[in-house]
């Protein structure tokens, strides 16, 4: 075990911070350059939902897969390979003629990310002592929450001083620098436990069921539900059954059934999902609400949602004080409910309207509600399971909050009624799906009032985000 003083600890830590930081950086980045991708290469509202969606179903569907690969085949051989994946996929992007080839890069990227974010947090588990391993994962969970606060100015500021293709081209030299490191700094690893043969069949049924429902949703309201959409639908729901059928019977599961045998992770999780459904249709069609509509620059809509991310991380450590002393069920209550507050304040986000009595108040409620409900949620997930299993917990999680933004993304332009072409208002639509995800969110304060338990959560170690938010 290496400690976390030494140099080479101090590497370590360096270097899953900045492997795991460049797909977080994307995360909020590619978002603001949205309306300058759709009207330079005329993609249309279902192009700028796929360059979202294309990135998020990969990453959902293949985190678990991610993960287990590094168990078995080396932590470092597995981040390694997806750094470079992700720096090719990221020239791909930058150079992209079209909006198609830019969505297949963007897929590719995925791929890339769903190696990199599980394998940065498993390399410091797996090999900082233990008496420093709290301390190096919030080194590692502070440093990514900074990542994402920088995304928003940067990306803003790579659109309006160049184009669109810098918010990938930055990616490249981060990802030549963090391999550098872990090749020079970095020693291999894996679990020797690891038994049964990888679920590869597991993952690509995911992959094809979300992939075809995905493919459905965005492209049937867009043009009429033709042959096509309806085969991808029954194709990825039978795909999807197929996977969960598969994960009953697999001796090394992806998704091991029995952790939802407790009606506490099971319950959670639906928080889990309905809530970061709401926070990714939110952010997504936010930017393009105050580009489009209001007449933001794209360095000013990435700085107008950043108070978000300060939010969270002064108040996150607070949140999980209280969460201590009351327990889980209060905060992932009310949490959710504040948040959902904040979103009906969006949906009164028009033309003519002030950033200071508009944008900003809204911005500011939702954020502390995100703040109350995330690191109890997180910590409700992983006291729910034994502690062999936390690991595979705390994956199932981030997986299902990425499949709830990827999928609210797909389905709620469309429900609200939103067809806006690059670079046109969005319309009254967005005040719709802002009530949309006002309902959602409240529906996971609901839920957890029903499965979470009231007292204290016992834990052996401090509770650390299985994912960040903003991503």
């Amino acid at each position: 075990m290496i400690p976390l003083a030494s140099v080479r600890g101090r590497w370590l830590v360096a270097v899953a911070v900045l492997g795991s930081g460049i797909a977080f950086l994307d995360g909020t980045v590619v978002t603001v350059a949205l309306p300058a991708i759709g009207k330079d290469l005329a993609t249309g509202l279902a192009g700028q939902q796929w360059v979202v969606d294309g990135y998020l179903l990969t990453l959902g569907a293949l985190l678990l897969a991610g993960g287990a690969a590094g168990d078995r085949y080396g932590r470092r051989r597995v981040f390694l390979t997806g750094l470079a994946a992700f720096a090719v996929a990221s020239a791909a992007c930058a150079l992209a003629p079209t909006g198609i080839v830019l969505i297949g890069a963007r897929v590719v990227q995925g791929v890339a990310a769903a190696a990199l974010i599980p394998g940065s947090l498993a390399l410091i588990n797996a090999l900082i002592a233990e008496a420093d391993r709290a301390r190096a994962i919030g080194l590692w969970a502070g440093m990514s929450g900074v990542t994402s606060a920088l995304g928003p100015f940067l990306g803003g500021y790579l659109v309006d001083a160049a184009s669109w293709r810098w918010v990938f081209v930055i990616n490249v030299p981060l990802a030549t620098v963090a391999i550098y490191l872990a090749v020079r700094h970095v020693p291999e690893s894996r679990d020797a436990a690891a038994a049964g043969p990888f679920d590869i069949s597991g993952a690509l049924l995911a992959t094809a069921g979300l992939a075809g429902v995905v493919y459905a949703l965005i492209e049937g309201p867009a043009h009429g539900w033709r042959p096509a959409s309806v085969v991808c639908a029954i194709a990825g729901v039978l795909a999807l059954a197929g996977f969960l059928w598969r994960e009953f019977r697999a001796p090394a599961a992806l998704l091991p059934p029995k952790l939802f045998a407790s009606r506490q992770f099971s319950g959670a999780n639906m928080t889990t999902f309905v809530v970061y459904a709401a926070l990714g249709a939110s952010s997504f069609l936010l930017t393009l609400q105050l580009q489009q509509t209001l007449g933001y620059s794209a360095l000013a809509a990435g700085a107008a949602t950043v108070p978000i991310t300060v939010v969270m991380l002064l108040g996150s450590p607070s949140a999980g004080v209280l969460a201590g002393r009351v327990g889980p069920r209060l905060p992932m209550t009310i949490g959710p409910i504040i948040a959902g507050a904040g979103l009906v304040m969006m949906a009164l986000i028009v033309p003519g309207r002030a950033y200071v009595t508009a944008v900003l108040p809204a911005v500011m409620v939702f954020a502390i509600g995100l703040t109350i409900t995330v690191t109890p949620l997180t910590a409700a997930v992983l006291a729910a399971v034994p502690q062999r299993h936390v690991g595979a917990a705390s994956g199932v999680n981030n997986a299902i909050s990425r499949i709830g933004g990827l999928l609210a993304v797909a389905v709620l332009p469309a429900v609200a009624a939103i067809t806006a072409a690059p670079g046109e208002p969005l319309g009254p639509g967005f005040a719709r799906a802002m009530i949309i995800c006002a309902a959602l969110c409240v529906a996971g304060g609901l839920i957890s009032a029903l499965t979470i338990p009231g007292r204290p959560q016992p834990s052996t170690r401090p509770p650390v985000p299985s994912h960040d938010p903003r991503t």
